[in-house]
């Protein structure tokens, strides 16, 4: 018998391009696929001739051979349209229609895992620098302890009638065949016979969880936890899911954190400024001390190495930042008030200005400023 002119056989003008091509095959594959046509020898002929027919038409080269000789040209290499160069394309384009609908490697059979569980912990800095173990209560789903999560009362299971035992339900939606997770059986292909009074079958029941969590020394705000398997039970003995425990550190009346490095402010007298001193200020280890040198101005920083936080990834330590800061004193006595005043009148004329250098720039820029606004 001899073969049918390949563009009738694609139902294609002879000019037709690439596009037209891939359309006119698509639309005889899916018509005449072996999977919609079991058991049909003249379709699986359609198919195989159209398959052939694609094969060299959509190769530029032979697509030439073709219309110059015909049939002729590939009597002796082609061989009736097997392999070629295109044989890739056309497996690629033979996934892309049947790989979903027919089940090609498509869908998931079995029951999915448990869902993964979020828990918010909130820690007191000195808890999160430290490292803490907390205890935990979280409302999950948990496997049924009478049938150790199989959701039977007796242990016994069938074989799904739906989808016998394949977990799958094929149906048809046009002229699409569409394959889905079987409803009876959830996907799993089997069925219990005797479903479990207490969890009645579904394998799970809702529990108040207790765990113990270990938070490890150096978490910061938004750093997340993962503890595998603690999350809810999986439907008809799938694995459990996982808890991931986000941590919030609470703010801190005195340090402020930045990264592993603590920051922090320490008020001095005008005093301890102008005559320098010795003042102890808190760390999250205890005590230290910082010396503060005479004519010191508020704002001024003072570091002390490795008294931050020792890092939870690099196992560093940063360091503590400590900002002094000049307080105005309040609630004078009498005599407080006599000294200062006595003080106070000590800065007369252009005195003042050597004692005062921020103040004399600044009074210099305004004397520069009125300048210019008055010029």
């Amino acid at each position: 018998m001899s073969k049918r002119d390949y563009y009738e056989v694609l139902g294609v003008a002879r000019n037709a391009g690439e596009d037209e091509l891939k359309k006119a095959y698509r639309r005889l594959a899916m018509k005449y696929h072996p999977d919609r046509n079991p058991d049909d020898a003249t379709a699986e002929a359609s198919f195989k001739e159209a398959k052939e027919a694609y094969e060299v038409l959509s190769d530029a080269n032979k697509r030439r051979a073709y219309d110059a000789h015909g049939h002729a040209a590939f009597e002796h290499g082609m061989g009736g349209g097997g392999g070629g160069a295109h044989g890739a394309d056309i497996n690629d384009i033979f996934g892309d229609i049947f790989g979903n609908i027919f089940g090609g490697g498509g869908g998931s059979r079995g029951p999915r895992r448990g869902a993964d569980i979020g828990y918010v912990m909130e820690l007191d800095l000195e808890e999160a620098v430290a490292g803490v173990e907390k205890r935990i209560e979280i409302p999950t789903l948990v496997d049924c302890k009478p049938c150790k999560g199989s959701g039977s009362e007796d242990g016994k299971v069938e074989t799904c009638a739906t989808c016998q035992g394949r977990g799958q339900v094929r149906f048809q939606r046009g002229i699409f065949a569409m394959q889905q997770p079987c409803p009876h059986c959830g996907g799993n292909g089997k069925r219990i016979v005797s479903p479990c009074k207490s969890c009645r079958g579904a394998g799970r029941v809702e529990e108040e969880k207790v765990l113990s969590v270990k938070i490890p020394a150096g978490v910061d705000n938004g750093d997340r936890i993962r503890l595998s398997g603690e999350g809810e039970a999986g439907p008809a003995g799938a694995p459990p899911g996982d808890l991931y425990v986000d941590v919030r550190v609470r703010e801190h009346d005195i340090f402020q954190r930045d990264g592993d490095d603590l920051h922090c402010e320490v008020p001095i007298r005008i005093s301890q400024a102008a005559l320098g001193d010795t003042v102890r200020v808190p760390t999250l280890g205890g005590e230290a001390e910082i010396r503060i040198p005479p004519e010191t101005q508020t704002g001024k920083v003072f570091r002390l190495r490795e008294k931050g936080v020792r890092s939870v990834r690099s196992r560093s330590t940063g360091d503590l930042y400590c900002r002094v800061v000049v307080e105005t004193p309040v609630n004078l006595t009498s005599q407080q008030r006599e000294l200062l005043e006595q003080f106070e009148a000590t800065f007369v004329g252009e005195e003042a200005r050597r004692h005062s250098p921020r103040s004399s720039t600044f009074m210099d820029g305004v004397k520069s400023f009125w300048e210019r606004m008055t010029s």
